[in-house]
């Protein structure tokens, strides 16, 4: 990946007429357009919202979705100002944008584990988070769901960044490693590893997940459309959970649908052996006792986080951030 899914959401911080959040527009076939910020390129691990459209979930919601994958789109400022009613953000984001103003509300905890990670080639033996103490460490940026990862490891593992030799490597983390530029790169579980596998390397991986219950991506909405047009969050919620279970229930779907959404899918034998594997993986990501409902445990714990790195100041009230309703109602 050459951006972090689900990413990685730096909350813009201009507030404009919060107040006076616009409803979707209706699209010409009756049903009600909805485009949907998802904060990387097309890609299998969006294969439930994929096969949400291709089997006709959201249009038996009343539902015409368009997905936005254009870098620029900031989908926590738009559906906090209420320009948008949804978007794909990645959970660590909630609180942050919360404690500025926006309005959001995390309604749907789609990825169940936080897919942040570290790796290393073998040879360097860097097995868990002690180990980075002296190392070199490549980062695609200090910002994100990545360098929140990254520095609650090293909270964990009582470390600072003056411990580490950390360097800003932009979206190179693969061939850093494989070029010996540093000693390990913060990845994403899903993909580089994947890749450096791919070329023969032996690889060690200490995922954040191991260590730490972030909130990892999910759906947001605001307080304005939850308030006023709840029909609409529960139909947008219900038509992603029918998805992902078919996701999760059949991968060879999940597969062949998203070929359908992600142009070059399935004309490279080579390329789409690795792009099998980053869904395995990700399918891994998803699973839980119920999809989509989130666990307040993870939010306070994301937020101790983002305190100790002086991001956040105060706890935030969990009832700001998340509600389970949504999920809990589509059952």
């Amino acid at each position: 990946m050459k951006r972090a899914v689900m990413l990685v959401m730096v909350v813009a911080v201009v507030l404009t007429g919060c107040a006076n959040a616009a409803a979707p527009a209706p699209a010409s076939e009756g049903l009600t357009k909805i485009r949907l910020p998802m904060g990387y390129i097309a890609n299998v691990q969006y294969a439930p919202f994929y096969i949400a459209v291709d089997k006709g979930y959201f249009a038996e919601e009343g539902l015409d979705v368009e997905f936005d994958y254009r870098f620029e789109t900031d989908g926590m400022k738009l559906v906090g100002a209420g320009e948008l009613p949804f978007a794909i953000v990645s959970g660590e984001q909630v609180p942050l944008a919360r404690a500025k103003g926006l309005p959001v509300v995390y309604v749907m905890h789609w990825w169940q584990k936080f897919a942040v990670a570290v790796a290393s080639l073998a040879d360097k033996n860097i097995k868990v988070p002690a180990d980075l103490a002296g190392k070199s460490v490549g980062l695609p940026g200090f910002f994100g769901a990545s360098y929140i990862g990254w520095r609650g490891l090293l909270d964990y593992a009582g470390l600072k960044e003056s411990d580490v030799k950390v360097q800003d490597i932009g979206f190179t983390q693969a061939a850093a490693l494989q070029q010996g530029k540093v000693d390990a790169a913060v990845v994403y579980i899903n993909n580089e590893p994947i890749q450096l596998r791919a070329a023969g390397l032996d690889v060690n991986v200490i995922p954040v997940s191991d260590y730490l219950s972030l909130v990892a991506n999910g759906i947001i909405t605001n307080e304005k459309t939850i308030k006023e047009n709840p029909q609409l969050v529960r139909s947008f919620v219900r038509a992603i959970l029918r998805g992902l279970q078919d996701a999760l229930a059949d991968p060879e779907l999940a597969f062949n649908t998203s070929k359908k959404f992600v142009e070059g899918l399935g004309s490279d034998p080579q390329k789409d052996e690795i792009q099998r594997k980053v869904l395995a993986e990700t399918l891994k990501l998803w699973q839980a006792p119920v999809l989509g409902r989130t666990d307040p445990a993870m939010w306070d714990e994301t937020q101790q986080v983002l305190i100790n790195m002086g991001l956040l100041k105060e706890r935030i009230a969990n009832e700001q951030l998340f509600t389970n309703q949504f999920v809990d109602e589509v059952k």
